[in-house]
């Protein structure tokens, strides 16, 4: 009998043969949020750090779309789940970490050497946020209500790292000026990716109903008020979702309610 004949199962079916290749379209997407972070870096090490900062947001949309665009044309897989979370550590960990230690905290050396340590200390704290926060999120993400993040999206943090230095850069303030309140709200980031605090996911929203026309009305003038100062409005968004964890925990615990833990 002939090796392809040995190969056949008992009904006489030949075994199929597994594909090998990875999907290109979302791996693309996911690229170009690995470029953007990567651009980042490169940014805020020439001293650009306004096109810093827009990289980190444009790193957030490509990010948003790679899942996104996965879901819609059927292309899910391990290699793409896996290359999105290193795309993730770079683009909202590392990138984040070191665009805020650039421009501000680097600066602390000013006041001595152990301010110095601090800055880059502070810096550190929301990397290692950044990576636990995606480490738990890939062992436990079966477990979790999908209508909740478990801890702040890194994402998120990262708009409220990179709005805080693209307002600042636009209304003049230098970085070594503001080290002190650069270094609380990184900490606070970084510590916030890894707290029990949950954060809606805005998942159960369906872009396929239909909605009443209020609501295109609402979205226009999201996009209005963008064009008109994206810095301010992109920072004073992400920072009140950030807030939001907190404070929704707070206004439950007062009525009795469950504590603010991820599921």
């Amino acid at each position: 009998m002939s090796t392809e004949q040995d190969n056949q199962d008992a009904d006489g079916a030949a075994e199929p043969r597994r594909r090998r290749g990875i999907y290109l379209l979302p791996n693309l997407f996911t690229t170009a949020a690995l470029f953007f972070g990567f651009y980042a870096i490169v940014a805020a090490m020439n001293g650009n750090f306004r096109l810093a900062s827009i990289g980190i947001f444009v790193a957030m949309l490509m990010d948003g779309l790679d899942g996104r665009v996965a879901r819609m044309t059927h292309t899910q897989s391990d290699f793409g789940k896996e290359y999105d979370s290193l795309s993730d550590m770079i683009s909202f960990g590392l990138a984040p970490a070191l665009v805020v230690y650039s421009w501000a905290l680097s600066g602390m050396s000013q006041y001595g050497w152990y301010w110095a340590k601090v800055g880059w200390l502070g810096a550190f704290v929301y990397a290692a946020g950044g990576a636990l926060r995606l480490a738990r999120f890939n062992t436990q993400a079966e477990r979790q209500d999908r209508r909740y993040f478990q801890g702040l999206p890194s994402p998120s943090a990262a708009a409220v790292i990179a709005g805080m230095v693209w307002v600042c850069r636009e209304a003049g303030i230098s970085g070594h000026d503001f080290g002190f309140p650069a270094l609380i709200l990184t900490v606070i980031a970084g510590l916030l990716m890894v707290s029990n605090f949950r954060y809606h996911s805005f998942k159960h929203i369906n872009l396929n109903e239909r909605v009443p026309f209020r609501y295109i009305l609402a979205v226009v003038l999201v996009f209005i008020l963008i064009a008109i100062n994206p810095a301010q409005v992109l920072f004073g968004v992400f920072f009140l979702y950030l807030c939001s964890g907190p404070v929704l925990a707070g206004m439950r615990r007062l009525r009795g309610g469950p504590r603010g833990r991820g599921r």
